[in-house]
């Protein structure tokens, strides 16, 4: 029997760069939902552990042993001694290296079906201490809801009750390296930021407004790689009723928060009939 796992996109609604520590890691601090763009991961029981990709967004990937997916579930066979294989299915519709957490998501997606396939019972605690070893973002996308980030994204602390938010996603079709971004950013010299405030989550207006005053800290040097993040911004920052536009992660994904999932929606079809950009628009996954 096959089963399937969405693999939710993340969004980093703000990410300030708080410090950096004496290993070279970057300390940081973000507010991350995830939205109902997904990746989808499917498995049935096998021998062996095999990986096919499919999907709009899979040209660039190699389906071999350094893909995240089969790395996750070689990390849950070593974690648990289960010698047991399976038949995996990637089916990609993300972009890859665009900073809405794919590779991430698909790693966190193949955990958790893998943990049903086979049994193996572990907790989401133990799951995301695996996640752990396979990338800084790997945890928060096998909780996959709202979550203060902080440490270098391994300190997760939840959020409750965030309130509705329609969302419209932008990425010009180029992948940026999160490294590159991060080293624009350090030769630079650009300061560190402090913790931001909490979001109020009382209304939508409120958290969008007390959203306005973060920040991306890795904006600027991402826009200084890639100048077309900054015309996916203005371009973002000029649709009817757009309340806030900024890149998320390490680009070069850039999202708009809209009033309600019409003007989400608008905006989406305007952009998709007037750029080859990949374009998404709805809610929270």
């Amino acid at each position: 029997m096959v089963d399937r796992e969405p693999a939710w996109a993340k969004v980093n609604l703000y990410l300030h760069v708080t410090g950096r520590r004496p290993d070279g890691y970057h300390l940081l601090d973000s507010l991350v939902v995830f939205v109902g763009a997904q990746d989808m991961v499917e498995g049935e029981a096998a021998e062996t552990l095999t990986l096919e990709i499919s999907g709009p967004e899979s040209d660039s990937l190699a389906a071999g042993n350094d893909n995240l997916v089969m790395r996750a579930a070689e990390a849950l066979r070593s974690a648990t001694g289960i010698r047991t294989g399976a038949a995996l299915r990637l089916h990609k519709t993300l972009p890859v290296a665009s900073g809405i957490g794919g590779g991430s998501a698909d790693a966190a997606a193949t955990l958790r079906l893998l943990n049903r396939l086979w049994g193996t019972g572990l907790s989401c605690a133990e799951l995301c201490r695996i996640a752990g070893t396979l990338g800084a973002d790997v945890p928060a996308c096998v909780l996959s809801r709202p979550l203060r980030m902080t440490g270098i994204g391994e300190v997760l602390a939840p959020l409750d009750q965030i309130p509705p938010l329609h969302l419209v996603l932008v990425n010009p079709r180029l992948p940026v390296a999160t490294p590159a971004v991060f080293a624009r950013r350090l030769d630079s010299k650009a300061p560190f930021s402090e913790a931001a405030a909490t979001p109020r989550l009382s209304s939508t207006a409120e958290f969008i407004a007390d959203l306005g005053r973060s920040h991306n800290d890795l904006e600027a040097a991402a826009i200084q790689l890639e100048p077309v993040i900054g015309e996916v911004l203005s371009a973002l920052r000029v649709l009817d009723n757009c309340r806030l536009a900024r890149m998320s992660g390490s680009g070069a994904t850039c999202f708009a928060l809209f009033d309600n999932p019409g003007s989400a929606s608008e905006a989406a079809r305007l952009l998709q009939s007037n750029t080859d950009w990949w374009v998404w628009s709805g809610a929270l996954a």
